[in-house]
């Protein structure tokens, strides 16, 4: 039998062509939710009819998706790389034959980064293991930081459940890291309960303190990074030995902007310059297209982005229009809809287009630059496209995007009188600085995400702020609150020599100046591994700003929100601050962790994980909990 493989961008056209057959809004029914829903199920190794009953209107509507999606690749004889997966599951499960040549032939089965696996994977590595089989799998549930791919860390807990006799052999002697960094790390991770449990060690010697910075802003904390590296390389040190981790994507504008501007060569590892961004382009194309009629590139990049049903036979008549008549293509779109020579709903969505372009030109004209930039995006659809985008990509692309926005006020602030002209002159120049100062032997800057695995001699490692890193999308689930706690281990273990944490008090989000508290994961680090840097005594960049006591160093208990009713004895109560992270025991419910501190002793409550009982809410008047 012959098949065709799909990639992603086939699966979402075809995905988009059942919702246009069931009469499903783009906007209300994204195609990527569905796509990632559809991929989810089979990496669960469930067909549509395995679901069952869906009471919720949206998930059963997933579900009628999900069948005809099916049937379509069926009949067209179509799969995309999950299905390859499942229907090898499916053929290894349901042909006894097959599965017994496998277990017979494969008498070793060794399984690499197993944290990584996902559910179908899983499955299939059960199927191949047969009587004779010598199963061996390696891995670091704490290092397990892609479950939004699917990869699944209880596979390593359920592995001694599945296979008998399981030895297990924990590797703990670190030969990356010095035994501040290691121990500061261990700390951190030690809070995280579902964890099979190590603890490292190295035979290196302790090494320099983790130096702790509290930056005024992002500007401060970029600042701040491009002054340490001077210093790094004048103690010897080569660009490539280091690396500025960040939680967001959108993180690396402020510091790309600053490294330009100190002339420090750098390279985004495994993603573009900020410029560089596909959202990014779209954005700017929008306002390119204002600022210039006959900017034909960015009026191709944008005509149909997002969707707006105009196609490439409409798209041919307008340019060999504007070649013919020597105009520019949006001004052939104008001429060309008062002719006959498009069909009723070519002519239509021009015209909207049209509309949509004489809108935003009317905001650049009357609003401040960043308001009507704003506006722009709204009215384009860029920004709603990546608010219905609920995955993990189209949040980043999100958080790209209000990052253009900070950019924008960033300018006009500084710029009161500027046009929009002024402000994509400078995006250009700044483009073409980033390009020359592009190197391989560069300063790597990178997400947390893209790090796993690679190491440096001196980290940075930025923005430990509440909602920033844990990402406020985690706050609020344990399991993701876990894997955060995981991806800061990850960052921090990066670090072969030197490692820098910073935080800021204030950082623009949304365009609005937001007062940000220091991460919980600070809080978990014992003094003893910090070095807080202090304005006066290794580095002031506002050498006339007053100065405080406080600034600079790491307000130890800043992370604490809440004074609740404990136990230190059974029946001997008094007030303590309960920490973020905090080990305790309920009479009840045994021992647990906090999660989330809210209110005062007299009307707030505490949030625990427990071991047994699992997450619940107490009222810290009654809370009655045991400090470990």
């Amino acid at each position: 039998t012959t098949f065709q493989v799909m990639d992603s961008d086939d699966q979402q056209r075809l995905i988009k062509k059942i919702h246009k057959e069931y009469g499903l809004d783009e906007d209300k029914w994204p195609a990527k939710k569905t796509q990632s829903f559809i991929n989810q199920q089979k990496e669960q190794g469930r067909r549509a009819k395995d679901i069952g009953v869906e009471r919720n209107p949206f998930t059963a509507q997933m579900i009628t998706v999900y069948k005809r999606y099916e049937d379509m690749c069926e009949t067209s004889a179509l799969v995309d790389f999950t299905e390859l997966l499942l229907r090898t599951y499916e053929l290894l499960r349901d042909d006894d034959e097959l599965r017994l040549h496998y277990q017979s032939r494969l008498n070793h089965i060794l399984v690499d980064e197993f944290q990584d696996t996902n559910a179908l994977q899983y499955a299939w590595l059960k199927l191949f293991v047969g009587e004779n089989t010598h199963v061996m799998v390696v891995g670091d549930d704490d290092q397990s930081i892609y479950s939004w791919r699917g990869a699944r860390v209880e596979n390593i807990f359920a592995f001694e459940k599945d296979f008998p006799d399981v030895l297990v052999s924990r590797l703990e002697q670190n030969y990356r890291s010095t035994g501040n960094i290691l121990g500061a790390a261990n700390e951190v991770i030690h809070y995280n309960t579902n964890r099979m449990g190590k603890k490292l060690w190295t035979e290196s010697n302790m090494g320099d303190k983790i130096s702790i910075y509290q930056s005024q802003n992002e500007f401060d904390e970029a600042r701040f990074v491009a002054h340490y590296i001077n210093k790094c390389l004048q103690k010897g040190k080569n660009y490539d030995e280091i690396a500025i981790l960040y939680r967001s994507n959108a993180q690396s504008r402020v510091l790309e902007e600053q490294l330009v501007k100190q002339q420090i060569p750098y390279r985004i590892y495994g993603g573009l310059r900020f410029f560089d961004r596909a959202e990014i382009k779209d954005a700017l194309a929008y306002l390119r297209l204002v600022s210039n009629l006959n900017d034909d590139a960015a009026f191709e990049r944008i005509i149909n982005t997002p969707t707006r049903g105009i196609g490439m036979q409409t798209l041919d008549t307008v340019r060999e229009f504007a070649r013919a008549n020597g105009v520019s293509m949006m001004s052939a779109t104008k001429e060309i809809t008062q002719t006959d020579r498009l069909s009723a709903r070519a002519k239509v969505a021009l015209e909207k287009f049209v509309e949509l372009h004489q809108s935003c030109c009317q905001l650049v004209a009357t609003q401040s630059l960043d308001i009507a930039c704003d506006k722009i995006m709204q009215l384009s659809g860029l920004t709603s496209l990546y608010q219905n985008d609920k995955t993990d990509k189209g949040q980043a692309k999100l958080e790209n995007l209000f990052e253009l926005f900070n950019a924008i006020k960033q300018f006009t602030e500084q710029q009161p009188e500027s046009k929009l002209t002024d402000f994509l002159s400078q995006v250009a120049l700044d483009v073409g600085d980033a390009t020359q100062q592009g190197a391989s032997n560069g300063v790597q800057l990178m997400t947390l995400h893209a790090a796993k695995g690679l190491e440096f001699a001196i980290v940075f490692l930025l923005g430990l702020e509440e909602g920033l890193f844990p990402h406020k999308m985690s706050a609020s689930d344990p399991e993701r609150l876990e894997e955060e706690r995981r991806l800061c281990y990850v960052g921090m273990t990066r670090a072969m020599q030197k490692l820098y944490l910073s935080y800021a008090e204030t950082r623009r989000l949304y365009g609005q100046e937001v007062y940000q508290r220091p991460s919980r994961f600070l809080e978990e680090i014992p003094e003893k591994y910090l070095d807080p840097i202090k304005l006066g005594q290794s580095y002031d960049p506002y050498a006339n700003r007053p100065m405080s006591s406080s600034y600079g160093g790491y307000p130890k208990k800043a992370v604490v929100a809440a004074k609740t009713s404990v136990t230190h004895h059974a029946a001997d109560q008094s007030e303590a601050n309960f920490h973020l992270g905090q080990r305790v025991r309920h009479p009840k419910f045994g021992e647990g962790v906090i999660l989330n501190c809210e209110g005062d002793l007299s009307d707030g409550r505490v949030q625990v994980k427990f071991n047994e009982a699992g997450v619940k809410w107490l009222l810290s008047q009654y809370a009655n909990l045991e400090l470990l």
